[in-house]
């Protein structure tokens, strides 16, 4: 017996067997009698980074400490940990994750390591690269592809960028450029990994990947690259970049902070996905070309297909979602069902995909180590592969294969399928829009009753000259969308003026390619903006205003879920964190974050899903919670500041103080504070300012409220900051009877508790003050009766909700004079319980009848739900008076009842 047959035989058992289903195995321990040994003593776990590096150092040892031990020593150390990840593949279980992982660090460790030898003998001939102020320069080495995402398959090359931060010179007697030096460098690298010798190669590169690919420089600087991002970065590199992770070099944060705007923009970009399907469509010319559908890679239903759908909306989303910017495909994939963007179910089917595809894809490249992903054509390696894969024989691995790769391509149509592709029946009306009279009777058989109105608006946008200036790509998506919102709005209740509306929109995104390739993706979305449309004026305007809320209409959870007020308060108060000290960025998200709650909201408003009490208890506090946010931001660039944390709070009055927060609502706020540092009112008053800035201002991404301080003491001839002690004595002391009764609708908003504790305080004693009736009386009633005079209907049919005879102001009087007349004798008056609240306890302590105090609360409800009827399609709170009658009967009566008119 030989002696490579008795070293075979004394190998462990999984060793042997992994040798049937591996010929570079066997040939490996043929060749290398070390290996056996090796094997043995690692394959009862993973192999980390550290052991990697004892290896080296063993082997460089044993070749002598000069640059010629390195090369030995890596492809040994490739040929050891190759081998090692056949045998726990194969036979100990080891899982998908552990194998990549371990290709993974092996290509940090050699690149590592060559690199620290190679340059230091060129520091030694060069000096050390330096900037012009002196400063030492490195070489930064990006991992892209699947080394970046740390999936680096078992045979595979590995994608490299050099950069280095800036241009100067070496600093040793013989003097060469930085450029020079990190070329050499790199050149010197790229042939210690991929140089085959007796022993191998450690890693094919391909450097394809830099700027302007193989025509470029080898390395270049950061001020090169930031430069080719903007005038000639294109979108597959985009999509390349997403992986991009640096594996040397300490610059990594300056090197991360110019590829970021690159690859994710600022806003939601579903441009990308006719990027993609672009650069799909090559790959799937190239593999129908070379005749390869058998390649679990770029195949139909293949590896890269999953990957494209999680890189698709990493790019779509990514720039507003930071976590979508994570790098392994299975961990992207992850995230998607928590955003409704795609299912659970998708994303386990997809992702048991993957894992099946990629231990395939390892099988076939351990057989000879090659880098390959097609099925082999000869039967005994079929059978083999099918061994390898756990199935009796090879047609049952194809099933199994092909049921995944039907599910993939599945899901990849889903998500890539173009929708536009296919002729629509009005594609002809849109394209002869300007002839109004051949448009006016296909209008008209669509259910239009005025279709002469319709013909000649599309007429008008058709003819236009921003229409006829769209560049192409854009005019394509324009003109797909066309017909189908002239289809769409025709489905909804008031066609007419549902496409009056979504021709305001479309115009208003025209020139917004991303939110044309949204509604040409995902025709749901479009039936759900239409149907938004017909709704709600408003909600229409909202919309138009701020379209990037057009994302919202992808996810119908939305009409499903309540909102989790403290969980999205922590999300945007880290994500306000993460965005530090960008102000400008800070105050966008607010805004949009809050658009788009307001969004969901109004949607399952629409929906019929909420009672006009819970919207508005939702939108106030969803104002708190901006305030809240507000605050510190403004506290932190305060220059001069005296203390950690602001003793400084905001109260807020009126609908917001009531809980009664409409869409369009502004915000009646005080700015109080309670600190005796001398310098604490020039202070705090900088800190209001900031904040009312901070909330008022209008942005790219639009307004997050209008505020309203008249409210504070002496109105707009006050403080904008008010000490607490100043507060309480203008209160006792100063104020106006109208004033307390604002303060009946107060509490504290947004800022420090004790304060918040303080003012309640001093509003309970404010508002049970004893005061003689007869005069309360007489202060309310000219104050209503001004108020009425001012903005009331003055006679004819209509009937103003807010401020005519029976309307909603007369209710409000009503309880403002019941808690100032009675709270000092029934203290629970004080409440900030809601208006209806407090009719009942008035009914309920013989104030008022309980019985017309019930009818009165019915009627408020009824004014506050016909209101807001109005406001949903932005018309005014004047309506029929017959329309109104029954509900303004009980207040009617009650008021009389209490002031005797």
């Amino acid at each position: 017996m030989s002696a490579t047959q008795n070293a075979s035989q004394s190998l462990p058992q999984p060793v042997q067997d992994a040798r049937r289903h591996s010929r570079y195995l066997s040939r490996m321990l043929d060749c290398h009698p070390w290996l056996g040994g090796a094997l043995t003593g690692s394959i009862g776990g993973a192999i980390d980074a550290a052991a990697m590096e004892r290896f080296i150092a063993a082997r460089e040892s044993a070749f002598g400490a000069t640059d010629a031990a390195l090369r030995p020593a890596l492809r040994q150390l490739r040929i050891w940990v190759l081998c090692h990840l056949i045998v726990r593949d194969l036979n100990c279980g080891a899982p998908l994750a552990e194998v990549t992982e371990t290709m993974t660090v092996l290509a940090e460790v050699a690149i590592r390591h060559a690199h620290d030898v190679l340059r230091a003998a060129l520091v030694e001939r060069y000096g050390l690269p330096l900037s012009p102020t002196g400063w030492e320069q490195e070489l930064l080495v990006i991992g892209m592809g699947k080394l970046g995402g740390r999936e680096l398959n078992v045979s595979s090359d590995i994608d490299l960028i050099f950069i280095y931060p800036e241009d100067g010179d070496t600093g040793g007697k013989k003097v060469i450029s930085n450029f020079e030096f990190f070329e050499r460098l790199g050149k010197q690298l790229i042939q210690a990994l991929a140089e085959v010798t007796e022993h191998g190669q450690v890693f094919r590169v391909d450097m394809r990947l830099r700027p302007n690919g193989d025509s470029g420089p080898l390395v270049c600087c950061f001020d090169m690259l930031e430069n080719y991002f903007v005038t000639q970065g294109r979108e597959w590199e985009r999509y390349a970049w997403i992986k991009a992770r640096v594996l040397l070099g300490q610059r990594w944060s300056e090197l991360r902070n110019i590829a970021r705007p690159f690859v994710f923009r600022k806003y939601l970009d579903f441009g990308a996905i006719n990027a993609m399907r672009d650069l799909h469509a090559q790959i799937r010319r190239e593999v129908a070309r070379r005749d390869r559908a058998n390649n679990v890679k770029l195949g139909p239903g293949g590896i890269r297909e999953i990957e494209f759908i999680a890189q698709v909306f990493q790019l779509i989303r990514g720039g507003r979602d930071t976590a979508l910017q994570v790098r392994p495909t299975l961990k992207a994939l992850a995230l998607l069902p928590e955003r409704g963007i795609l299912s659970a179910e998708a994303v386990q089917e997809l992702s048991a995909a993957y894992d099946f595809l990629r231990r395939l894809e390892h099988r076939l490249q351990y057989l000879d180590d090659a880098q390959t992903h097609d099925l082999p054509g000869n039967e005994a390696d079929q059978t083999l592969i099918a061994q390898a894969m756990g199935f009796a024989d090879y047609p049952a691995l194809i099933e199994t294969l092909d049921a995944h790769r039907a599910v993939v391509s599945r899901h990849f149509e889903a998500v890539f399928g173009d929708p536009s592709e296919e002729d629509h029946s009005l594609d002809s009306t849109w394209a002869g829009a300007e002839d109004i009279d051949s448009v006016i009777p296909a209008l008209g058989e669509l259910g239009y009753r005025h279709p002469r109105a319709g013909a000649e608006r599309l007429a008008s946008i058709h003819a236009s000259p921003r229409y006829r200036q769209l560049p192409n790509n854009i005019k394509g998506r324009f003109d797909a969308l066309m017909p189908r919102v002239i289809e769409a709005a025709a489905a909804t209740p008031g066609p007419d003026d549902t496409l009056a509306r979504c021709l305001d929109l479309m115009e208003g995104i025209g020139r917004r390619g991303a939110y044309l390739a949204l509604l040409q993706q995902y025709p749901q979305a479009l039936r759900r903006v239409a149907d938004l449309m017909s709704a709600s004026r408003w909600g229409a305007q909202f919309l138009t205003r701020h379209p990037i809320l057009l994302d919202e209409m992808l996810d119908a959870r939305n009409l499903e879920t309540a909102p989790d007020w403290k969980a999205f308060r922590a999300s945007l108060a880290a994500e306000l964190d993460a965005l530090e000290p960008d102000m400008e960025r800070q105050m966008d998200v607010m805004r949009e974050q809050h658009h788009a709650q307001v969004f969901r909201l109004l949607t399952q408003d629409i929906a019929g899903l909420l009672t006009v009490e819970k919207l508005a208890d939702h939108l106030s506090e969803l104002a708190d919670i901006m305030l809240d946010l507000t605050l510190p931001r403004c506290w932190s660039r305060i220059k001069i500041r005296h203390r950690d944390e602001p003793r400084f709070a905001v109260i807020s009055y009126g609908k917001l103080g009531g809980k009664e927060l409409g869409y369009a609502s502004d915000l009646d706020i005080v700015f109080l504070y309670d600190d005796e540092a001398p310098e604490s009112a020039e202070v705090y008053t900088r800190l209001a300012q900031r904040a009312n800035t901070w909330l008022s201002s209008q942005t790219a991404a639009g307004q997050l409220f209008e505020t309203d301080l008249r409210l504070r003491p002496n109105g707009d001839s006050g403080l904008i900051a008010t000490s607490l002690e100043a507060f309480r004595k203008y209160q006792l002391e100063s104020a106006w009877v109208w004033e307390h009764q604002a303060l009946t609708r107060a509490r504290f908003s947004a800022g420090d508790r004790a304060i918040g504790e303080a003012f309640e305080r001093i509003r309970c004693e404010v508002l049970r003050m004893k005061r003689d009736l007869d005069t309360l009386r007489a202060e309310v009633l000219a104050m209503r009766h001004k108020m009425r005079d001012a903005h009331g209907s003055k006679g004819g049919e209509l009937f103003d909700l807010k401020h005519d005879t029976g309307g909603l102001i007369d209710v409000e009087f009503l309880i403002q004079y019941l808690v100032l007349g009675h709270a000092h004798e029934h203290p629970e008056l004080t409440g900030n319980l809601g208006n209806i609240a407090l009719l009942r306890m008035g009914g309920e302590l013989g104030l008022i009848p309980a019985e017309l105090a019930a009818a009165c609360a019915d009627s408020y409800r009824e004014l506050r739900r016909l209101q807001h009827r109005q406001r949903l399609n932005d018309l005014p709170s004047r309506i029929p008076g017959d329309e109104a009658d029954a509900a303004r009967r009980p207040v009617i009566a009650l008021w009389a009842r209490v002031f005797g008119e």
